[in-house]
């Protein structure tokens, strides 16, 4: 199955678990037990009821009727911006969550870039009583003081990262390197698919419970489980991993993720890791990263926090070179241009991770009954400082265009 690791951890070539003996107690153990504690009554129970009452799920699929006629398709967006925090995150943080209980660990570490991850984890941990830290990039800080905010509200201890490009792949090595130094105590709860397996399948299995629903709610709707596009924004990769999850492999469906392009993935400011990468091995796992020619990891770019990462999830890597997904590159320019035609379409303002795959759709050519599923990530809170830099530049250049 393309959607589910091996027993050895690999999606075809992508994968496994590329660790140093001193991490390898701390994956093992949490190998060994994942798929035990995911399928017992006890953790199904606890999950499902969060997701339902905490959560706030299932989430709408809300068919957009402004989008609809702009694209000239059904166009129908699921709403993950609607979760409880503001985005897809929680759902793989309550799951995680209930995991480290399971395994009786007294605290919890996480890594995060646009925040959203970090502030799902705090949240989650304020709710069952566990100590929470934080791991986040100081450039990231910067751009996201309403999530680093979040996070100290909730009780979490938030570390600055002042090492490489101070952005999700530094934040990553520390949280990391302090796993290491407490295997015993500590579940470290990553944030993506990607990591050293069992990560990538945890996460993708936990996260699946987005296309489930989209199935269950197209049914209802169009009188079909699968839709014609699915499309999401991939940086590690769990938003698409989840939206993707119970129609990869479907020949009618046709899977589109957006990554982040930066200036374009011809100059050095870029995140197109797909497009720009080849197979190597990052935190862990064996995957499309961009590197030097002398392998070294090339610091990413991209004005979304949440898609600066030089890697991808191994699943997306396999289902790349597969050709069941496909994947689009959007610039900076072109996600915040998408971001404002969507906030004025809908009446949702976007997170700037979502607003690449919205780009992504004005790239795509429809047949006009072709059913389109968007899923919106989050919500564009987070993101306001952001778009007002953008947005009083565009009505500046327009003013002055006009005299």
């Amino acid at each position: 199955m393309y959607n589910i690791a091996n027993n050895d951890g690999y999606y075809g070539a992508f994968g496994g678990a590329y660790i140093p003996e001193m991490l390898y107690p701390n994956i093992e153990e949490l190998r060994s037990q994942y798929l035990k504690i995911l399928e017992s009554p006890g953790f199904q129970r606890d999950f499902y009821a969060l997701l339902k009452d905490y959560v706030g799920r299932p989430t709408p699929l809300f068919y957009s009727e402004n989008l609809s006629s702009a694209l000239k398709a059904r166009v129908y967006i699921k709403r993950e911006d609607l979760c409880h925090t503001g985005a897809h995150k929680l759902n793989n943080v309550v799951g995680q969550a209930l995991m480290a209980k399971h395994m009786k660990k007294q605290q919890v570490i996480a890594e995060t870039g646009a925040g959203q991850h970090g502030v799902a984890a705090a949240t989650v941990c304020a709710l069952l009583k566990i100590p929470c830290t934080v791991f986040m990039g100081s450039k990231d800080m910067t751009r996201q003081q309403p999530n680093v905010l979040r996070m100290k509200m909730l009780g979490a201890r938030v570390i600055p990262v002042e090492s490489g490009s101070k952005s999700l792949k530094d934040a990553t090595n520390e949280a990391i390197r302090h796993w290491i130094n407490h295997p015993e105590d500590t579940y470290y709860l990553i944030g993506s698919t990607i990591g050293p397996h069992p990560y990538p399948d945890l996460v993708a299995r936990l996260q699946s419970v987005i296309s489930e629903e989209i199935a269950s709610q197209l049914m209802k709707k169009e009188n079909k489980e699968a839709p014609d596009y699915v499309f999401a924004c991939t940086g590690g990769g769990s938003n698409a991993a989840g939206a993707f999850f119970h129609f990869i492999g479907n020949e009618t469906t046709r899977l589109i993720g957006a990554e982040a392009a930066g200036e374009g993935i011809g100059s050095t400011h870029t995140a197109a890791t797909i497009l720009t990468g080849r197979p190597g091995i990052i935190h862990g796992c064996k995957t499309l990263l961009m590197q030097t020619p002398d392998g070294q990891v090339e610091e990413a770019h991209s004005v979304s926090a949440g898609l600066d990462y030089p890697g991808i999830g191994p699943m997306h890597a396999n289902l790349h070179i597969t050709g069941m997904a496909k994947y689009l590159a959007v610039t900076d320019s072109e996600a915040l241009d998408a971001a404002l035609r969507f906030s004025q379409c809908d009446g949702i303002i976007p997170a700037l991770e979502s607003a690449h795959a919205i780009a992504a759709m004005y790239k795509t050519p429809f047949q006009d009954t072709d059913v389109v599923v968007l899923c919106l990530s989050g919500r564009g809170d987070k993101d306001l400082e952001t778009y007002q830099k953008h947005f009083l530049t565009h009505e500046r250049t327009a003013k002055t265009s006009e005299v």
